[in-house]
């Protein structure tokens, strides 16, 4: 069993570390501006106290110190290899208020009422228990403290051009895989309930979308990378189809011209309430 409680353990990646640490970079970089300018939008503001839960090697800590140079960041992951990762890399690029901080979401070990705003950014598809995350996150929030979890949800995934017949079947697979791991590849349509169940008030939704015209090709390509995906077709989770099917998409994101492709992130948000009956 992952020691991390969670489906993601960077060790395990199947294209190395280092090549992960790369994906992770380019999945960032797609789609980071329209996601700051939601979270500016739901009230992320320079000054505040902020926590980052599942920072991992940094990329989203830099942009928010990058962005809110006067805000106190601290920047949670369980993978003390990641942390180090992160804190040498922001070490070098920026002088900041951030600190790192090596801890569970379940069980941050943090004080109560301690932060303005908590961003989970790619994270609760993985958890095992991420209710018992949320309750954490609520805990450490400051009354009208806001947390906002941006995710995916693989039943509206986004669209692949040209299509292939069995693209649909390796999503379904992955959909399957995470859930018998203990994850969700589609918690993000669930997180307005999960946030509501948890004590969060005022919650709202929005959608991300990313189009390879606009923010170009170079991180759909990391995502479709068929290395990562060689040990689910080696274990037989796959079939020799499905498996094909991500190397053409791959192959036609790289050298097709016609080739585009479009995806899509959920962002919901929730407020602590102020008193206990608001």
């Amino acid at each position: 069993m992952n020691p991390f409680n969670s489906t993601y353990n960077i060790s395990y990646s199947n294209i190395g570390v280092e090549a992960e640490i790369d994906r992770l970079k380019a999945q960032v970089e797609m789609s980071w501006e329209k996601e700051f300018r939601n979270l500016k939008w739901l009230g992320l503001s320079n000054g505040m106290k902020i926590l980052e839960v599942g920072c991992g090697p940094g990329f989203v800590t830099e942009k928010l110190a990058e962005g809110l140079p006067q805000s106190n960041i601290s920047a949670l992951d369980i993978d003390k290899n990641l942390l180090a990762t992160a804190e040498q890399r922001l070490n070098k690029v920026t002088n900041t208020n951030v600190e790192f901080i090596h801890a569970s979401v379940y069980d941050t070990g943090l004080p109560e009422h301690e932060y303005d705003f908590v961003i989970a950014r790619l994270v609760f598809l993985h958890l095992y228990e991420p209710k018992k995350a949320a309750i954490e996150i609520f805990k450490v929030l400051k009354p009208g403290g806001k947390l906002v979890i941006i995710d995916i949800d693989d039943g509206i995934f986004g669209v692949v051009e040209p299509k292939d017949e069995n693209f649909q079947s390796v999503i379904d697979k992955f959909i399957t895989m995470q859930g018998i791991a203990g994850g969700n590849r589609e918690i993000g349509r669930s997180l307005p309930r999960l946030l509501k169940a948890t004590g969060f008030s005022h919650i709202e939704m929005d959608t991300i979308s990313m189009h390879s015209d606009l923010v170009g090709i170079e991180g759909f390509k990391e995502q479709f990378n068929p290395k990562r995906f060689e040990a689910f077709y080696h274990y037989g989770y796959l079939s020799k189809d499905e498996f094909r099917s991500i190397g053409k998409v791959f192959e036609n994101l790289q050298g097709n011209p016609d080739s585009y492709a479009l995806m899509f992130l959920l962002l919901a948000c929730g407020t602590k309430p102020v008193t206990v009956d608001d």
